[in-house]
């Protein structure tokens, strides 16, 4: 049995990822099939563009899953905006519309803007703390 080593690579990484990591990671992934997703419309691809939403259908279920609903009034706001991407991109992928999914992928775009820079904030503010 041979072992892909990027793949062994990869499974480390989610494995030793803080949570805060892996919501990084998920969005990483969205961004790069909804990418992927483009291109295959663009390559008149459609089977393949299929693959890629339904990759970006189970990638927003996952991000709304890890949600933490005890969080107030901003998860509820993020849970229905993962439900509107999540129902734009079944219907991008019924009519293979590379603007629904140029859509979604702008917000998945700032949503990782905003998480990277949240991470690095409370990061900052941890080694403040520490440090007194």
């Amino acid at each position: 049995m041979n072992v892909n080593p990027y793949q062994q690579y990869r499974q480390t990484q989610i494995t030793t990822a803080s949570p805060q990591e892996l919501v990084l990671m998920l969005y990483d992934g969205g961004i790069k099939v909804l990418k992927e997703a483009i291109r295959h419309i663009d390559n008149e691809e459609p089977n393949q563009a299929h693959e890629s939403l339904i990759k970006g259908q189970e990638i927003i279920m996952e991000l709304h899953a890890s949600l933490n609903h005890d969080a107030g009034e901003l998860t509820d706001h993020l849970g229905r905006l993962y439900d509107y991407m999540y129902r734009r991109l079944i219907e991008a992928n019924l009519q293979k519309d590379r603007a629904m999914i140029e859509e979604v992928l702008g917000f998945l775009q700032d949503l990782r803007t905003t998480w990277n820079e949240a991470m690095k904030l409370a990061k900052e503010k941890e080694g403040k703390v520490i440090n007194g």
